[in-house]
């Protein structure tokens, strides 16, 4: 068992454990411990983390969890495909021509993409192909650090409003991660949003641990908070997942 003495009182209560060694889990009494030898306790004092005799950490929530953060639900904005392309009929400063993507270390080629669109879509590009700009009249652009299949689907999103995540849980949430990420670096918001929610929607027991790593990184403060929940939530199908091991 594990015991808790009010120094003021002397008063000694049952935190956890039913006296009879096991490993069940459960609330108070109902929970079963194999010989427990040592125990941390968190800075809060909520919760506490038992070593049991057969090498096993346990933990004991003291006090209910703090109820996760909350955040507004992500919305995204109708297409605005049509009113960007019509902004470029007769407008003069606008790039004439194709451009051909040289992706990646390896140089793979996204060929014949109209500056001319691009353009309207991006406010980054507008000022890659604008006038004076040694890009405006360049047939091809190199772009590093970024992956063939992702950046297609970048350019694919930007002449159709359709985002294409592959197939695949782990796919689909490494695609959209690498995704936001250009949608931020060309400035296309749109894309963003729809990269955040698909994210949210992709959080499951294969994907939960690397999302936090890069929600961590990112400093992605909704998507760390809905990966830590579904950790402590869903632990068993993460555990099974490999996703203890990957943490």
């Amino acid at each position: 068992k594990i015991r808790r003495v009010e120094v003021s009182t002397g008063a000694v209560s049952t935190l956890a454990g039913s006296g009879t060694a096991g490993s069940a889990d459960g609330v108070g009494d109902a929970a079963q411990l194999n010989r427990p030898a040592g125990v941390a306790i968190s800075p809060d004092g909520s919760t506490l983390l038992v070593r049991t005799g057969n090498t096993t950490l346990r933990q004991v929530c003291v006090a209910a969890p703090p109820p996760p953060p909350s955040f507004a639900p992500i919305v995204v904005p109708p297409s605005t495909l049509g009113a960007d392309l019509a902004t470029t009929r007769g407008d003069a400063s606008l790039p004439q021509g194709m451009v051909t993507f040289l992706v990646g270390d390896d140089e793979e080629r996204i060929e014949h993409v109209s500056k001319n669109n691009l353009c309207a879509r991006s406010p980054v590009f507008r000022t890659m192909f604008g006038i004076g700009m040694k890009e405006r009249d360049a047939a091809e652009i190199t772009v590093p650090k970024t992956d063939l299949a992702s950046f297609t689907a970048f350019i694919d999103y930007l002449c159709t409003d359709q985002l294409d995540l592959g197939e695949g849980e782990g796919e689909q949430a490494r695609r959209a991660l690498v995704l936001r990420e250009l949608a931020q670096m060309y400035q296309v918001p749109r894309l963003e949003l729809l990269c955040a929610q698909a994210l949210q929607e992709s959080v499951g027991p294969a994907s939960a641990v690397p999302l936090l790593e890069a929600a961590h990184t990112t400093g992605d403060g909704r998507l760390l908070a809905q990966c830590r929940r579904y950790v402590a939530d869903h632990a068993a199908e993460v555990r099974a997942s490999g996703g203890v091991e990957q943490l």
